[in-house]
C-alpha cells in the first residue's frame, strides 16, 4: 500500500487554519481520497495541559511548555498520525512542529534546534502551507470571531516575534500561501499549492 500524506496548515494565530482545513478535507475527499482532520494541541493529557497554559496571563517557563507540546505530538503521531499515513490517508492537520519551532522559538529557545530535534523524531509533512498575514490583522480576525484571547500567545509583541521565526524558515516541503482575502481565495490559493506539490486533489 502506498503511503498516505501529511499535509500541514501553519502560520499566526488569525490566519484561517482552522477555517481552511474542513474546507480542504471536502475537496479532497471528493477526489476519492481517505481524509483524516486532525490539530495540535492534540486532544490528550498534555494537549489539555498546552491549552490551561495558554489561559494564563502569566506564561509557563519555555521549556515546560516544550516538553508537553513534544509529549503530545509523540501521542498524536503513534495514535494518529502513523496509522492513518500507513494506510495511505491523506492526514490534514492544523498546525504541527513548525508551529513548535516559530512560538516556542519566540519565547526564547533555539529555533534551530527545535526543527532539528524536531525532524529527526516526528515524520516529516509531505507539504507545509505556511499561511501568511500580517500579526494585527490575524489579531483583529481573532477579536471578530469573539471569545477570549490566549494571553500567553495572543499578543501583537509575540507575534511579531513568531512572525520573524515563520519568515525565516526555509524547508523543501515549505510553501507559503498568502493569507488576505476571502475564504473561498485563500482555499482557491490552498488548493493549487497542493495540486501543484502533491498532484492532489
Amino acid at each position: 500500500m502506498t503511503r498516505g500524506s501529511l499535509i500541514v496548515l501553519e502560520g499566526l494565530d488569525g490566519t484561517g487554519k482552522s477555517t481552511q482545513v474542513p474546507r480542504l478535507a471536502h475537496r479532497l475527499a471528493a477526489g476519492g481520497r481517505e481524509v483524516v482532520t486532525t490539530r495540535e494541541p492534540y486532544d490528550c493529557a498534555p494537549g489539555r495541559a498546552i491549552r490551561e497554559l495558554a489561559q494564563r496571563v502569566v506564561p509557563a517557563a519555555p521549556e515546560e511548555e516544550l516538553a508537553l507540546f513534544l509529549a503530545q505530538r509523540r501521542i498524536h503521531v503513534r495514535e494518529l498520525v502513523a496509522p492513518a499515513l500507513a494506510r495511505g490517508a491523506v492526514v490534514l492537520s492544523d498546525r504541527y512542529f513548525l508551529s513548535t519551532v516559530a512560538y516556542q522559538g519566540a519565547r526564547g529557545l533555539d529555533p534551530a534546534r527545535l526543527l532539528a530535534e524536531n525532524e529527526a523524531e516526528f515524520p516529516l509533512p509531505d507539504l507545509a502551507l505556511l499561511l501568511v498575514l500580517a500579526p494585527a490583522a490575524g489579531l483583529a480576525r481573532v477579536a471578530a470571531r469573539g471569545g477570549a484571547a490566549e494571553p500567553a500567545f495572543e499578543r501583537a509583541d509575540f507575534l511579531a516575534r513568531v512572525r520573524e521565526i515563520f519568515d525565516s524558515l526555509e524547508r523543501p516541503y515549505l510553501e507559503r500561501v498568502d493569507a488576505v482575502g476571502s475564504p473561498d481565495a485563500v482555499e482557491a490559493r490552498l488548493a493549487a499549492a497542493i495540486h501543484r506539490r502533491l498532484g492532489v486533489p
